[in-house]
């Protein structure tokens, strides 16, 4: 019983707690309860001095569910369980199972205190139940799976604590890369912009001006004129719908290093390789998000050790591709990989996933290249 009831208390009663009890699923908690069992069970493993052990138990565990869905539900936790520990105590001398409020108090410690503190007060709370057990003549052996299993659901829930910070800490990480790639992008195209706009408007006002005086006495030199501020203003147009491109594209180069940072700190080196093309607002945001998907994928499941991500054209299309090194094998389509197929297809692309086993992923998006646009250099960026 002793062995039993640790393995159940560490494996899965401090597995279904959250450093948010409110969860989505707000009937998760409540199957914790099932460890609550030992209550009732415990009794017949004792001797016969625990025979009128029912209706003490029976009510003491009508005031755990009242304090379980308070400390789930309601706010001034450690209040909450302090009183489940007392619980504890106050059953002790009808049913040695009252160990098991005991260890309720432990997994439910990390939720009101800093560690330190928490660790602690699980210390001093198993001393002066233990005392207490040795007081009433119960055998030791009972209490073995308390002193136990209390600290080891109280580090076990330290350590999802901390873990569950570090992820919403990385989040928060992720969304502010976003937001400064993108404003740094806005920045720069709002300096191209006003360099190019700046000289040209001077040229096309100074010829335009020229083109005027000579009108009268040269026509043929107030032509000239002419169709030179036509040839600088066609090439204004084009470098001003690059630059409008590059705007555009400025979501995909924010998903980009929010890809690197998070990868980067799991330890996936990450590169990436991007052909200067001008794309639609529908086709960046298509590429975007299938960048968001693929990387989160290769974080969660790959164990890559690195990816990289390349953006080409060639005749009417461009492709996007996404790499990795790790164990791929057999594509399980989800939710995820579902929807970036559909917003994909909707823009007449086509989306092809690669996984064979032991030789990594591979995610490739095809679209045809919009009717406006161009092309120009590469830009890369490999640390």
């Amino acid at each position: 019983m002793t062995l039993a009831l640790f393995r159940t208390t560490h494996d899965s009663l401090v597995a279904g707690q959250r450093a948010n009890p409110d969860a989505s699923l707000s009937w998760f908690p409540w199957i914790n309860l099932v460890w609550s069992v030992w209550l009732f069970v415990t009794p017949f493993y004792a001797n016969d001095n625990y025979d009128q052990w029912l209706w003490p138990t029976l009510g003491s565990y009508a005031v755990f569910l009242v304090l379980f869905q308070r400390f789930h539900y309601g706010s001034h936790r450690l209040p909450i369980v302090l009183a489940i520990a007392a619980l504890g105590f106050a059953l002790l001398p009808w049913n040695p199972g009252s160990q098991s409020y005991i260890i309720y108090a432990c997994a439910f410690f990390p939720f009101c205190m800093r560690a330190r503190n928490m660790m602690l007060s699980i210390a001093a709370l198993l001393v002066v139940f233990a005392i207490a057990w040795h007081a009433a003549g119960i055998p030791m052996i009972y209490m073995i799976s308390a002193l136990i299993a209390g600290p080891v659901v109280g580090l076990f829930n330290i350590g999802m604590q901390q873990k569950l910070r570090t992820d919403v800490q990385l989040r928060l990480s992720h969304e502010e890369v976003r937001r400064l790639a993108a404003l740094a992008e806005r920045e720069r195209i709002g300096r191209d912009l006003h360099d190019l706009l700046g000289h040209t408007l001077s040229l096309v006002a100074l010829k335009s001006n020229l083109a005027s005086r000579l009108i009268a006495e040269d026509p043929e030199a107030a032509r000239r004129e002419m169709d030179d501020v036509s040839g600088v203003a066609r090439d204004a147009l084009s470098q001003v719908r690059r630059a409008v491109s590059g705007i555009r594209a400025a979501g995909l180069a924010a998903e980009l290093a929010s890809a690197r940072l998070l990868l980067e700190s799991d330890g996936v080196h990450f590169s990436y390789e991007l052909e200067e093309v001008a794309l639609s607002a529908e086709q960046e945001t298509v590429l975007a998000l299938a960048v968001r998907e693929a990387v989160t994928n290769i974080q969660r499941h790959a164990r890559a050790a690195g990816a990289s991500v390349s953006l080409r054209s060639a005749g009417q299309q461009l492709s996007l591709r996404i790499d990795d090194d790790g164990r791929g094998g057999a594509i399980v389509p989800g939710n995820g990989l579902c929807g970036m197929r559909e917003r994909i297809e909707s823009l007449g692309g086509r989306l092809r996933v690669d996984a064979d086993l032991g030789k990594g992923t591979r995610v490739e998006v095809t679209l045809p290249l919009p009717t406006v646009g161009g092309t120009g250099q590469a830009a890369s960026e490999t640390p």
